[in-house]
């Protein structure tokens, strides 16, 4: 099983932080007690400028949850064609030999979902296999890679694309004060992703997907998510998130390297989900990263933000493209997010 290629795509709204700031502080105009509060968590977020899916402007004429989910609806099609296309292309695949499609996201819904939108739109084959994904959030676009990695495994011959799509912009809560809403209006942008995974039998080049593990954290689900209500989706977000990071990503890794005989030593790759400042710290302080092993993680996150899903596979395609190891290097993909729960992918490059 073999990753064979990754694409990105992004809306053509390209705003810096500053100018989002500016924005957001004219939004929720005096509602905010501090007013040096927003400023000063927006400039501990390590993101330098975001994607948005409409104009700036457009965002305070948003006035329901629907108007909201129709913008994510018509966009994520939009993005999703232009990222699996980029894939496709960049494997010399046409869209009709894809057996199989992963589509994830958590900022918006729609029946039927948007990968059934897209075999319309792209012409796709009207026997590919169809498998959305919702409530996965963070981790969603390693957990697709793991489950594409089974499909291909039980059909060889087979090619399955990953779909990421996330416009966290569409999620605004104007009347969410909390410390969480804040954090995220300065973290979280607009994007989407694809990754292309191959049978063995396929014979197309790319890194080996050579085991994967799936962690649940019991008990856990108060630390990442939703609260769903008429306004539409309020963010969750513990402040223990790092913490449980530190606490229980290195066991993990450890087991996992170790039932193959392996240990963090021979792990020469590191393809991580961006999460934020504080996850990517408590990240390499939990597995001992000192010397720049997530230095792709903290570029994407300063160039576009945290896409949630989609940043796991935004980090793949520049070490794919731009940083890809020498041939023969084991590496670890990985993210975390809602359950509390981590995925764990080990590739040999």
């Amino acid at each position: 099983m073999q990753i064979v290629s990754a694409a990105s795509a992004f809306p053509e709204h390209y705003y810096p932080q500053e100018m989002l700031l500016a924005a957001l502080e004219h939004y929720w105009g005096g509602q905010i007690e501090n007013p040096n509060l927003l400023r000063r968590l927006h400039r501990h977020t390590g993101v330098d400028g975001r994607y948005l899916s409409l104009p700036m402007e457009d965002y305070p004429g948003i006035k329901t949850w629907g108007e909201a989910n129709g913008h994510w609806i018509r966009t994520a099609q939009e993005l999703g064609e232009k990222a699996i296309s980029g894939a496709l292309a960049d494997a010399g695949l046409n869209p009709k030999s894809l057996g199989a499609i992963f589509f994830t996201s958590i900022t918006g819904i729609c029946s039927p979902s948007i990968d059934a939108l897209l075999i319309n739109r792209m012409g796709l084959c009207r026997h590919i296999r169809r498998v959305p994904i919702f409530g996965l959030g963070c981790v969603a676009g390693a957990a697709a890679i793991s489950r594409a990695a089974d499909y291909v495994r039980a059909y060889p011959g087979q090619v399955a694309v990953v779909l990421a799509v996330e416009l966290c912009s569409l999620t605004l809560q104007r009347g969410d004060l909390s410390m969480a809403n804040l954090i995220s209006s300065g973290l979280f942008g607009d994007g989407s992703a694809a990754a292309i995974v191959a049978g063995a039998d396929c014979g197309l080049p790319g890194p080996k997907i050579v085991a994967t593990r799936s962690v649940f954290y019991p008990d856990t689900e108060e630390m990442m998510g939703w609260e769903v209500s008429e306004k539409g989706f309020r963010i969750v977000l513990s402040r223990e998130v790092p913490n449980l990071i530190r606490k229980n990503l290195a066991h993990d890794v450890d087991e996992f390297l170790g039932e193959r005989g392996h240990t963090r030593a021979d792990i020469g790759s590191w393809v991580l989900h961006t999460g934020g400042p504080k996850i990517l710290e408590a990240t390499a302080e939990a597995l001992g990263l000192k010397n720049g092993e997530l230095d792709v993680s903290w570029d994407c996150l300063r160039k576009t933000g945290n896409l949630s899903s989609a940043s796991v596979l935004v980090v793949l395609e520049e070490v794919m493209k731009n940083r890809r190891p020498e041939p023969g290097t084991l590496g670890i993909l990985a993210a975390m997010g809602p359950g509390f729960c981590s995925e764990l992918v080990l590739l040999e490059w």
